[in-house]
């Protein structure tokens, strides 16, 4: 891929800039990239949840942020967004689990803490720009042109699919120092300024909150209610832990070995009936029930603004890492939209996003809604079941 022409890394004179800090290699270096290009340079570490516990790694982090900002001779301050991250990000995370969908706290995250929370701080405090470690580029604009958000040049790394909900205030206030590099060459860049950070690992946890056992961590918020797994033929084959804790597509952690036919493919969750609280399971990765051809999904945003027009052709993902899926989309409402792709695509999860590109452009996205918006399961509710 070839970065757009009029890709904005780092602004060509002088700026006031404060850099969003996680104690890892990206964000360090794109503090290095804005040091070394003669900005104003700042830095804050966000506070967002409670890591008095032993598993959150966030005082860790700290001190990581600190070594590296102490290296580059620029100030670190501690921000406290907890109240925040609780009733804007968290709050919705539980709701949604609680009515059997899966959320990207990621994505929520981005839109109310990164991005508004932290935007609306440093603006307070006199930054022209806030900047992040994010592997994403945005373009200049113009009076004309609006601000696009575009992917990062490493496609492995490329993490626009979490920043849909970003519109042009955002867009135009935000850098992305790091998006035009590739993972290695930021992990060299680090290792050359003698950051300690240069091997760190990236963190793979839920935003802020950190790397745990998820079913243990989310039985703290919500009570888990056991119930029946029931196999595509209609028969209870187990017992599931709770709803929350299986998605769509999901092998792992089932608990169920082969059939008593002899089938030994491996079992994957086809859909969760939350009004009989069972879990439907099937065999085999490939399974039909797996793959839709189109769905539904609310809660559109588009990064321009407004939508390229009420019916287009685009590609688009319903997951982070999937490859692009050719897709027409169809606006219901402002808020509503239907999409169809060209292949059937698996495990399409209610609660995740479906994001909208053209080419290197991110359009934006909105969340999958339950079954194309129906509000019931498409799981066929006549199927007589049969105990083992």
């Amino acid at each position: 891929m070839t970065p757009e022409r009029d890709n904005l890394t780092i602004p060509n004179t002088p700026v006031k800039v404060t850099v969003g800090m996680s104690g890892g290699v990206d964000s360090s270096v794109a503090a290095l990239l804005l040091k070394e290009a003669g900005h104003d340079v700042r830095a804050i570490f966000m506070q967002n949840w409670d890591d008095s516990d032993d598993q959150c790694t966030a005082r860790q982090d700290y001190r990581d942020a600190l070594a590296v900002c102490r290296r580059l001779g620029i100030e670190l301050v501690t921000v406290n967004f907890e109240r925040e991250y609780w009733d804007r990000v968290f709050a919705h995370f539980l709701e949604e689990y609680s009515a059997g969908r899966t959320p990207n706290p990621d994505i929520l995250c981005n839109k109310e803490i990164k991005f508004k929370a932290f935007l609306e701080h440093a603006q307070d405090s006199g930054s022209d720009f806030i900047a992040t470690g994010h592997y994403a580029q945005r373009s200049n604009g113009s009076l004309q042109q609006p601000v696009r958000l575009l992917r990062g040049l490493d496609t492995n790394k490329d993490q626009s699919y979490f920043l849909y909900t970003l519109g042009q205030n955002e867009l135009q206030s935000s850098l992305f120092p790091v998006g035009h590099l590739e993972k290695p060459e930021v992990r060299r860049l680090a290792t050359e300024a003698g950051f300690h950070v240069s091997t760190k690992k990236d963190s793979t946890g839920i935003c802020f909150i950190g790397e745990r056992k998820f079913s243990e961590f989310l039985s703290e918020y919500l009570p888990a209610k056991p119930g029946d797994i029931v196999s595509d033929a209609g028969k209870v084959i187990g017992r599931h832990q709770g709803l929350m804790f299986y998605t769509l597509g999901q092998r792992q952690g089932l608990g169920i070995g082969g059939s008593k036919d002899g089938a030994d493919e491996p079992w994957y969750v086809l859909d969760k009936l939350l009004s009989t609280n069972q879990l439907i399971v099937g065999q085999g990765h490939d399974h039909p029930h797996l793959y839709r051809p189109s769905l539904q999904t609310h809660g559109l945003h588009w990064c321009a603004g407004s939508a390229p027009a009420d019916e287009f052709e685009c590609t688009a993902k319903v997951r982070y890492r999937q490859s692009d899926q050719q897709a027409s989309v169809r606006l219901e409402t402002d808020n509503c939209a239907v999409v169809e792709f060209g292949q059937a695509v698996r495990a399409v999860t209610p609660g995740q996003s479906v994001v909208f590109y053209q080419d290197d452009t991110c359009l934006g996205g909105g969340v999958i809604s339950d079954h194309c918006g129906s509000g019931e399961s498409t799981w066929d509710p006549s199927v007589k079941l049969q105990a083992l």
